[in-house]
């Protein structure tokens, strides 16, 4: 994904860096694979404002994604590469043999015309999904399942890939785009391949607007507000937080707080921490 410097002719565009767009072949969306998507302004199943700053924003229609890849014996040929407004990395609309099409995460150099495939027997080739045990060791994968036939869940951002260490037993070792190193049972399925849109983390909005299309509302700093308002509240002019450690508006901690209850059940799978 090619990005570009804007020249700067005000202030919006000063310092923006966009996207040019030129790996995009299909610009509309195939009808039969959108549904639409319904706001919620940042709000839970009961109403309550559960993320603060979200509300607004261009309308989108949600793509729907393939991230099982479980059609399986039956190759795919690629017929477009798309944006995605739900997400940073481009994704690619496939048409399988029995006519029946597809969206799935586009892997970098993934072009039109290219001929993809899923199953256990299947070589171990650029956009095709395998089970862990039949990819061998040093592959770059994307699209990564933690559980087998639920659906890849790790490594689907722009540019994310995750590298096979090893295995043992019955378990792969896989290091992920985190420095995580962790382990995933064999009978997991992979995409193999790094994502494209690799200039993703390049992108500079450069003024306010850009991310109010994107439904980010404004957020004010915790020392520019009253005593009343935030714990960092008050002072003379321009003044600190007024404390050792940074709080959230309702007192918690905000570095370094461990805030998760107990032990998710996938913990014990971890081998070394990202920190």
């Amino acid at each position: 994904m090619p990005v570009k410097e804007k020249r700067p002719t005000s202030p919006g565009t000063r310092f923006q860096i966009v996207d040019t767009y030129e790996d995009i072949t299909k610009h509309s969306p195939e009808k039969s694979l959108i549904v639409s998507l319904k706001k919620h302004a940042g709000r839970g199943f009961k109403g309550r404002i559960s993320m603060r700053h979200r509300g607004g924003g261009n309308k989108r229609m949600y793509r729907l994604i393939d991230f099982k890849r479980d059609k399986d014996g039956i190759k795919a040929k690629v017929t477009g590469i798309e944006y995605d407004p739900n997400r940073n990395v481009r994704i690619a609309l496939v048409e399988y043999d029995d006519k029946e099409k597809r969206y799935i995460l586009a892997p970098h150099k993934l072009n039109v015309g290219d001929t993809i495939e899923s199953g256990s027997h299947v070589e171990a080739e650029r956009g095709n999904a395998l089970p862990l045990r039949n990819i061998p060791i040093g592959t770059v994968v994307h699209n990564v399942e933690m559980q087998s036939g639920r659906g890849g869940q790790l490594a689907r951002s722009a540019g994310a890939g995750m590298m096979i260490l090893g295995k043992e037993g019955e378990y792969g070792i896989v290091r992920m785009p985190s420095g995580e190193q962790r382990m995933i049972h064999l009978d997991c399925r992979a995409t193999v391949g790094q994502l494209g849109n690799l200039d993703a983390k390049n992108i500079v909005y450069g003024k306010a607007g850009k991310k109010r299309h994107l439904g980010r509302r404004p957020e004010v700093r915790g020392v520019a507000m009253n005593p009343c308002d935030h714990p960092h509240g008050g002072g003379e002019g321009k003044s600190g937080i007024g404390r050792i450690h940074p709080v959230s508006k309702w007192g918690q901690p905000s570095l370094g707080y461990k805030t998760r209850r107990g032990k998710r059940p996938s913990d014990r799978f971890i081998l070394t921490r990202r920190k």
